[in-house]
């Protein structure tokens, strides 16, 4: 206990010196003493944030009950001291499923103070903004829920228009039919969405490349790269490190967070599958919407739809419930918002479907459309990045466990 709490003090002493020789920094007026001891803690200047998950993983450390619960706490016995680079890696590698944060004897009122999920989630948004492409967009996620919320407005004032101006006779028809190339035609609605997909990926790719460049994951095997998609795409560590579940209002053990989740990527998945099949049967065997209720675009379409929003449904909820104190409260908007917006996504899309052959067409094809274009153009500035990040901390992950090594005083 002694050896703890002297770990804590040194930690608590080394991150206030950081802070302060940052603050004299930025006015203009260094103290090299302050710097050089801020040094010894992380050789990168760091934020407020990041000192705080430095400190507290010091902590953790030395004490080391957690060990077992995920993927942080194994990555964190493999370093002494945490860098910049180390503390961004632990934040996005941290799944946020609340086991630590319930089992520790530091947490809150403790002096100690250890709110682990609490202080990797606020690391885990300053990341997003560092590594954002282009960089001024990185101010986006700070207010994230204006930026969906305008993104969504432009997007149907641009059906509107579209529908207006390129289907304008569809568009007034009081039976449009099931023909939605009827109003907007193929080739506009593919370059429009395709630009702005694109442009997503682009974003997403730069910015999550600057993020394993810093974080320096190594030599990819392939074995580390399977380990690290399969670790992904099941979603292991929302287990809690037992099988039992995450803890979400208080500390009863849910797998809930983890099907609503798997409900919610396979969903997308299989909508975007169903895109893929669509645009497959027009270009290659030139069959053009719309398409039979059992073809394959339409079951993908339909199945995606309500697994996706059956999961967003299920997290908004679980979202509304969750305990506050061990959440970054600034993301809420962020997390809703996104959620929402799947949720619309989702709702439109199936209620375009079933009322294809009616009036109502129309209307539903313009609100679906646009919540589809707020998504992908929304897509690397708001909540979709955790998934891009997390998958390339899990990739550091693998790789680190299959390379023996002594702790690392810095980042690798």
């Amino acid at each position: 206990m002694q050896q703890l709490e002297a770990l804590t003090r040194e930690a608590r002493e080394l991150a206030a010196s950081g802070a302060r020789a940052d603050t004299a920094t930025n006015a203009g007026a260094p103290q090299p003493a302050l710097r050089e001891q801020a040094i010894r803690f992380a050789p990168q200047a760091m934020t407020a944030h990041e000192s705080e998950v430095a400190r507290q993983m010091q902590i953790c450390n030395a004490c080391r009950y957690c060990e077992g619960f995920c993927a942080v706490f194994p990555a964190m016995t493999k370093r002494l001291s945490f860098a910049k680079a180390d503390v961004n890696y632990l934040a996005n590698l941290c799944h946020n499923c609340g086991a630590c944060y319930h089992a520790c004897q530091y947490a809150p009122p403790h002096e100690f103070a250890v709110n682990v999920p609490k202080a990797m989630a606020q690391v885990r948004m300053d990341t997003y903004t560092e590594y954002a492409w282009p960089r001024a967009f990185g101010a986006l996620y700070k207010r994230n829920g204006l930026t969906v919320a305008f993104a969504l407005a432009l997007g149907l004032a641009l059906f509107i228009a579209l529908g207006a101006v390129v289907g304008g006779h569809a568009f007034n028809s009081a039976t449009p039919g099931a023909n939605f190339y009827a109003i907007f035609p193929h080739n506009v609605l593919a370059t429009l969405f395709g630009a702005v997909f694109l442009f997503a990926m682009l974003a997403l790719g730069v910015g999550v490349t600057r993020f394993l460049r810093d974080v320096s994951t190594g030599d990819a095997t392939p074995g580390a790269l399977v380990e690290a998609a399969h670790d992904a795409l099941t979603l292991k560590y929302l287990d809690g490190g037992h099988g039992e579940g995450c803890n979400e209002a208080d500390d009863r053990f849910t797998l809930a967070r983890r099907r609503f989740h798997h409900l919610t990527f396979y969903g997308f998945m299989l909508c975007f599958a169903a895109t893929a099949v669509a645009t497959l049967y027009h270009y290659a065997f030139g069959l053009e919407a719309p398409y039979p209720l059992l073809s394959a675009p339409v079951l993908l379409g339909t199945v995606g739809g309500v697994s996706l929003l059956a999961g967003a449904s299920g997290l908004l909820w679980l979202n509304l419930h969750r305990d506050p104190a061990r959440t970054d409260l600034r993301q809420r908007p962020m997390d809703r918002a996104f959620i929402a917006l799947l949720i619309m996504t989702s709702a439109s899309g199936l209620a375009l479907l079933a009322w294809r052959d009616t009036a109502a067409m129309a209307g539903l094809l313009v609100v679906h459309l646009g919540a589809v274009m707020a998504l992908f153009a929304t897509m690397p500035y708001g909540k979709f990045a955790h998934g891009i990040f997390r998958s390339a901390a899990l990739v550091k992950a693998a790789i680190e466990r299959r390379t023996a090594k002594a702790p690392a005083t810095a980042s690798d």
